[in-house]
């Protein structure tokens, strides 16, 4: 296909490929050369380029450069060779694991991948062994190699953004060339956590560059290889304290990118998996930078529609927060009140359930800073027409703790919640919710009788000057349309128009 390619393109000078001709001279000598013939060169970032063309391969996840190998000379194994050549071969073998395959096509290079397999296997066996500490050249040899093999631009994510709640399947995307990221996932994290790197000279390899683009890859949407980097970062966290900061800013702007740009990103949820543990590791007092990570960076994180798929590692993050300092909950709830959907049935159920995760770890102190706001929405939520919106918020009350906190704070609760569930009584149309309406009202009896009464009394009395309010307003409109239908029309005056029904169409509306 590329001969085919290749001929239709006009052809250069003699000079011209004549120089072609021995750069690819020079490199087929070290065993990189591409399928057509052109000379391979190296990126700044370490990816491998066709120099005459610029042309990609997309696979379902990745697009990989289109460079593949002719030969490849097999090396020796690490137990065939003396301890003073191991260093020498460790750095062979990962020069040749730097050369990048096409998997879109399994019949391609077959040998060459199956070599290239074999000796990444043997190097996972070699670091996994830790028999001496990695040398510099090593080291650096390593990290390129890494790079070259993961690091890639992902395709446009096409997918339409469902509900957060909505769970349509949507089928997962799997890399093809997932057999050969596997390897070099699994070497990269036996290098991270082996005892044989040195911290204070993998720091120059592993830097900034090389951590900013390893969280690119979690918007991958295998989720093999999200599963991989979120180890991996997490142990590039725990053994390069320098680079900590660093990560905790990369992350933020990850996610104030996604909230307040994109909209879109396939690995929230890993990201948020590896800062719960390092939430959980916060020295105590908690740091201005770290407060400043949960208000800017987390509590927003509630407003994409997309949250259901993060939900379950968000709230363990918010929990953690405040269980280092739970004069963080009113900061939490007063957040879940800022970005609450009240458009989207689904997304309120969520919610309410990490509202009542949120109220198990709050201390009544903290709850009277937002009492007002939180129940006068809880009130809203009982009287939801959607039965599980109101069904949740019943449920609440079933928690012990919940009900301690209600009762603790009862001058100020009830007087929101028991109006909310005599409406429902009145005019919900679900039998459960009704039974559940009919439970707390029980339970809110029982909790204080005489403020009760007093409540229910208040509420009777608003809801008979209700009556007659909109009887009054009903009496005034009557009048009003009475006098203008003797009034004589001219140009100017407005003129109230019944709409004339049909006899047909009357006939189905009775």
């Amino acid at each position: 296909m590329w001969k085919q390619f290749l001929s239709k393109l006009p052809r250069k000078s003699s000079k011209s490929d004549a120089s072609s001709g021995s750069a690819h001279s020079h490199l087929s000598n070290n065993g990189m050369a591409s399928a057509n013939g052109n000379p391979i060169q190296r990126t700044s970032s370490g990816n491998v380029v066709s120099s005459r063309s610029a042309t990609v391969k997309r696979t379902a996840s990745a697009i990989f450069p289109s460079s593949v190998v002719t030969s490849i000379e097999p090396l020796l194994l690490f137990k065939d060779v003396p301890n003073s050549e191991k260093h020498n071969l460790f750095i062979s073998k990962m020069k040749l694991c730097c050369v990048v395959f096409d998997f879109s096509d399994p019949n391609k290079n077959c040998a060459e991948k199956d070599m290239k397999r074999q000796a990444l296997l043997d190097l996972v066996d070699y670091v996994d062994a830790g028999t001496s500490k990695f040398t510099e050249p090593m080291i650096a040899a390593s990290c390129k190699m890494f790079a070259i093999n993961l690091f890639r631009t992902f395709p446009p994510n096409t997918r339409s953004s469902t509900g957060g709640g909505e769970a349509e399947e949507e089928e997962l995307m799997f890399d093809p060339a997932w057999s050969h990221l596997q390897l070099v996932y699994d070497l990269l994290l036996k290098f991270i956590e082996s005892s044989s790197l040195d911290s204070k000279i993998g720091k120059k390899y592993v830097d900034h560059s090389f951590i900013a683009r390893l969280l690119e890859l979690f918007d991958s949407e295998d989720p093999r290889e999200k599963d991989c980097l979120k180890t991996i970062l997490h142990r590039i966290y725990g053994k390069f304290m320098v680079h900590r900061p660093f990560i905790r800013k990369a992350v933020s702007n990850i996610f104030y990118r996604f909230v307040f740009e994109t909209d879109r990103h396939n690995g929230i949820a890993e990201l948020l998996e590896v800062f719960g543990s390092v939430i959980s590791g916060f020295a105590l007092p908690l740091k201005e930078e770290h407060k400043i990570f949960f208000w800017r960076a987390l509590i927003p994180l509630h407003k994409p529609k997309t949250l259901g798929v993060y939900l379950q590692q968000l709230t363990y993050c918010m929990t953690q927060f405040i269980e280092k300092e739970p004069m963080l909950a009113s900061s939490v709830i007063k957040g879940l009140l800022r970005y609450w959907p009240v458009t989207n049935s689904q997304k309120e159920v969520m919610f309410l359930s990490e509202l009542e995760e949120v109220l198990e770890s709050t201390s009544p102190a903290e709850l009277q800073k937002c009492v007002i706001p939180l129940f006068r929405r809880i009130g809203f939520c009982i009287n939801s027409s959607h039965f599980q919106v109101a069904e949740r918020a019943l449920l609440m009350w079933n928690n012990d703790h919940v009900a301690s906190l209600a009762s603790q704070n009862q001058q100020a609760i009830m007087p929101l919640i028991l109006p909310a569930l005599e409406r429902n009584i009145r005019s919900h149309w679900n039998q459960a919710v009704l039974n559940l309406t009919e439970n707390v009202k029980k339970m809110l009896s029982e909790m204080n009788e005489e403020l009760f009464t007093a409540c229910e009394k208040k509420f009777e009395d608003e809801e008979e000057k209700r009556v007659a309010m909109e009887e009054k307003r009903r009496m005034i409109w009557e009048r009003l349309e009475t006098t203008a239908a003797f009034q004589p029309v001219t140009s100017n005056t407005a003129v109230l128009v019944i709409p004339a029904i049909t006899p047909p169409i009357a006939a189905v509306l009775s």
